[in-house]
């Protein structure tokens, strides 16, 4: 009965190291893409998107279908640097669905020189061949 219970506290220790590091590497495409934003370039930010025509992007009453058509909308509304501001994600919770998915939440934040838009976004992250990547975004915009 000792060996049962030694084997099921390893087997337990040893999840919550798997589910610690896949946290971690989560978070560390959501700190690629908040850095790629804060140097202007887009196309590096949509790196932590999966490049698919499945990815969904949610966000005022719309919903933009794939990988071409969520960077599309990502240039059209932030064609310029002004318009970016600098980014920053605050309240970051990660919990973990399976090996390979996770639902991430939090608070986005633009600093910009004109206002401080912010809103909340939940995003399913699942793990492909190329790391984890979001395939779906659902994003808000709080009232100013």
């Amino acid at each position: 009965m000792k060996i049962l219970s030694v084997v099921a506290a390893l087997l337990l220790v040893l999840t919550a190291a798997v589910a610690q590091k896949e946290e971690q590497a989560i978070r560390s495409v959501l700190d690629d893409q908040v850095k790629a934003w804060n140097e202007g370039k887009i196309e590096e930010y949509m790196k932590g998107y999966w490049n698919s025509g499945e990815t969904s992007f949610v966000s005022g009453g719309t919903i933009t279908k794939g990988y071409a058509g969520v960077l599309a909308r990502y240039k059209k509304g932030y064609d310029s640097r002004e318009k970016m501001g600098i980014l920053a994600f605050d309240d970051l919770q990660i919990r973990m669905m399976s090996s390979s998915s996770a639902v991430a939440t939090g608070v986005w934040r633009l600093q910009r020189s004109n206002d401080t838009p912010w809103g909340r976004f939940t995003l399913i992250v699942e793990k492909k061949p190329e790391g984890w990547r979001i395939v779906y975004d659902h994003t808000s915009s709080a009232s100013p």
